[in-house]
């Protein structure tokens, strides 16, 4: 069962979510919360396996709110997806650099919003990667010069390649696929990614590629 947690402050938006949602036989609404103060409590006493985060909102906003749960060791199986209205701000980058699974449009259609749950619960992939694409290609243009990390040197060849693929938003399935390799090497070379760099997810796998100048927009099309 994932156990999801509503965060906005617009009742309708909540209402509209938890109508998709609780029809689905692997999914539980455990919670709403109208702001991020009381989505931390809610995550503190309830320990959601998927947080749906607005980033506008009074008090402490999504933004202040990912933060806190990205950074709390307790919360570390805690997904965020912000809930976003296209909105090209850094705003919206910033939670994607603080940990922030990923991002979903609020006008959403149903299947996507279940997909988009289902994949941030096993920490999979990115959510609504058209969406995710969009931002990060629209804020790694304005990155004023690459920032080497020297993370990066315990790469191997084939795991930078691999991380490039993630950086790009494909799948485990799509970079398998690519590469020619099993699934399941596939996954396997993601998860020492991330162990090897000390992220979170896949998601700051992409902020850390094109932050570093490992990859930049457009870079897999070209």
């Amino acid at each position: 069962m994932i156990r999801v947690l509503l965060v906005d402050d617009h009742w309708l938006v909540r209402a509209g979510f938890r109508s998709v949602l609780d029809d689905e036989d692997d999914i539980e609404v455990v919670g709403e919360a109208a702001d991020g103060q009381a989505a931390l409590s809610a995550c503190r006493e309830l320990k959601p396996d998927v947080v749906l985060m607005d980033i506008r909102m009074p008090g402490t906003d999504g933004l202040d709110a990912t933060q806190v749960i990205t950074g709390d060791e307790q919360l570390a199986s805690v997904k965020v997806v912000i809930l976003t209205t296209f909105d090209l701000d850094d705003y919206v980058y910033g939670a994607l650099r603080a940990g922030a699974t990923g991002f979903l449009v609020k006008d959403t259609e149903p299947e996507e919003l279940l997909h988009a749950v289902r994949v941030a619960a096993r920490g999979d992939a990115l959510i609504s990667p058209s969406v995710t694409r969009r931002l990060i290609a629209e804020f790694a243009g304005r990155v004023k010069g690459p920032r080497p990390d020297p993370r990066l040197d315990a790469l191997t060849d084939r795991e930078r390649e691999v991380m490039q693929l993630v950086a790009a938003g494909l799948t485990n399935d799509e970079i398998a696929e690519r590469l020619v390799l099993q699934l399941s090497t596939a996954k396997t070379h993601v998860s020492r990614i991330l162990t090897k760099l000390g992220a979170r997810d896949r998601s700051q796998l992409v902020v850390l590629a094109y932050e570093s100048g490992m990859v930049s927009p457009g870079w897999l099309e070209g």
